[in-house]
C-alpha cells in the first residue's frame, strides 16, 4: 500500500449478503497487497472448529457472524492480524481452551481479543483514532483503532440481524448505538459505518408500521429457503428494504420477493442436490 493512502477507505457499497472467506481475502489484498493471508485462513478454520454446532437466535450458524464481522473490519482497511482477531472475537464463548489463541496467533492477538471484550468505548480519546487521516503504509493501527474497528463491526452486524432479538434488548442496543457508538464512529472518520449504524438504530427506535411488517414478512419468507442460504438472503433483502424510503417502494419490493421466493427456493434446492457428493 502506498504511503499516504487513507487507512480506512470507504466501502463502495453496503455489504448486503453474507460474505465468504474469499471475499474477505480479496479485500485484504486490495488494501494490503503484501499481506500474509494464510494467517486469516488459519483463524477462519479455528473459528469454524470452535463455533461448530453453535447457532444464532436466527438459527444461522454462529460462524456466519464471525465472518461478517471480519468482512466489515477488512472493508475498514484493517491489516491481517486485526482481521484474525475479528474472526476469533467470540471464541471465549466456545469450548476453545484458554491460551490456544495466544499459542497459535500470538499474545498480541489474544490481548486484542480480550480488549475487544472489555474496553469501554466511551473512554477512548479521539486523538488516538485517525481512520480518516493519511499516514505511512507501514504504520499499524493503534490498539484503540483495532479495538474500535472490531467493536463497530460487531455492533453493525448485530443491528443488521436484530429482528431476532427480544424487543427490550433490541431497544437498549439501538439506544446505545445512537447515543454512543454511531457518534464515535463518525468522530473517528468512519462516516459510512456511522451512517448505517444510525439508520438501523433509528429504524428500531422509530419503526413505521409498514416497515415493521415488511421486515417481518421478509424474515418469514427465508424459512422457505434451504437452511444454509437463509442468512445470505435475509441480509440481502433487509439491506435492500432499508434503502427504500417510501411505503409504496417497500410494499412493491416485498411483493416481488413474495412472488419469486417459491421459484428461488426450488432453484437453490435443485442446485444443492446436483452438487451433493455421491
Amino acid at each position: 500500500m502506498r504511503a499516504g493512502r487513507r487507512l480506512a477507505p470507504r466501502p463502495s457499497k453496503r455489504r448486503s449478503a453474507t460474505p465468504s472467506l474469499d471475499d474477505i481475502l480479496a479485500v485484504v489484498r486490495k488494501h494490503h497487497p503484501n499481506a500474509d493471508t494464510s494467517l486469516i485462513r488459519h483463524a477462519h478454520d479455528e473459528a469454524a472448529v470452535w463455533h461448530a454446532g453453535q447457532t444464532r437466535r436466527s438459527g444461522d450458524p454462529f460462524l456466519t457472524h464471525c465472518i461478517a464481522v471480519a468482512a466489515i473490519v477488512a472493508d475498514i482497511g484493517m491489516p491481517a492480524p486485526v482481521i484474525c482477531a475479528a474472526l476469533l472475537h467470540d471464541v471465549e464463548d466456545s469450548p476453545c481452551p484458554p491460551g490456544r489463541v495466544a499459542e497459535h496467533f500470538g499474545q498480541e492477538t489474544a490481548d486484542l481479543i480480550a480488549a475487544v471484550r472489555t474496553a469501554k468505548l466511551s473512554t477512548f480519546p479521539l486523538t488516538a483514532l485517525r481512520f480518516g487521516t493519511a499516514r505511512p503504509a507501514a504504520l499499524q493501527p493503534t490498539r484503540e483503532e483495532a479495538v474500535l474497528a472490531i467493536r463497530l463491526a460487531d455492533r453493525l452486524h448485530n443491528l443488521r440481524t436484530i429482528a431476532f432479538v427480544a424487543p427490550t434488548r433490541r431497544y437498549r442496543v439501538a439506544r446505545e448505538t445512537l447515543d454512543v457508538i454511531a457518534p464515535l464512529a463518525r468522530a473517528a472518520g468512519l462516516t459510512d459505518v456511522s451512517r448505517e449504524l444510525h439508520d438501523l438504530s433509528s429504524g428500531v427506535l422509530q419503526p413505521t408500521s409498514t416497515a415493521a411488517v415488511t421486515t417481518r414478512t421478509l424474515s418469514m419468507l427465508t424459512l422457505l429457503l434451504p437452511t444454509p442460504t437463509r442468512a445470505r438472503w435475509r441480509e440481502e433483502w433487509h439491506a435492500e428494504i432499508a434503502t427504500l424510503t417510501t411505503r409504496r417502494t417497500r410494499t412493491c419490493f416485498t411483493l416481488r420477493v413474495l412472488l419469486s421466493t417459491p421459484r428461488l427456493s426450488w432453484t437453490l434446492r435443485r442446485t444443492a442436490f446436483r452438487e451433493r457428493p455421491w
